[in-house]
């Protein structure tokens, strides 16, 4: 039946959705919230589920080069496995140093890693991408993001 990658990719990335949507049905209600705190994780959700939908309906065929880009070397597959363990490590650390500092060090750190060599603009744009998000979310949307050792 599901002949082509794309189809197979779409059936599972279908699934990953409506699980993801069941959870975020589930999510607590805040009645003093300007935006619900389920607002963004459902707008996802359906956007992957259109996305998924939009993939299996493709009709464009996988040629010979496309199925080889698909091949993943061995030094590939630890720069995956070295980023995984860059965004465990954010997760477990995100509440007890909070979002500013991990959000920074994070993708200071990946950038470093993944070989951008220009530290000064690499740490600039770590440092206010942090803080703009963070004020976006936290004044703006009046949804807080995790403090952590930082007292504001």
């Amino acid at each position: 039946m599901l002949s082509r990658i794309n189809q197979k990719i779409a059936v599972i990335l279908a699934a990953i959705a409506g699980v993801y949507l069941i959870i975020s049905y589930s999510l607590p209600k805040y009645p003093n919230a300007i935006i619900d705190a389920d607002v963004v994780p459902k707008g996802l959700g359906f956007l992957l589920l259109f996305f998924a939908v939009l993939l299996f309906f493709d009709k464009k065929e996988e040629t010979k080069a496309e199925k080889q880009k698909r091949h993943l070397s061995k030094s590939n597959l630890l720069v995956l496995l070295a980023v995984l363990a860059f965004i465990l490590i954010y997760i477990s650390l995100l509440e007890i140093l909070g979002f500013l500092i991990m959000t920074s060090v994070f993708i200071f750190g990946c950038s470093l890693f993944l070989g951008y060599k220009k530290h000064l603009s690499n740490g600039i744009v770590s440092v206010v991408f942090s803080l703009v998000i963070y004020g976006l979310f936290n004044y703006l949307l009046r949804i807080n993001l995790p403090a952590g050792i930082i007292p504001f």
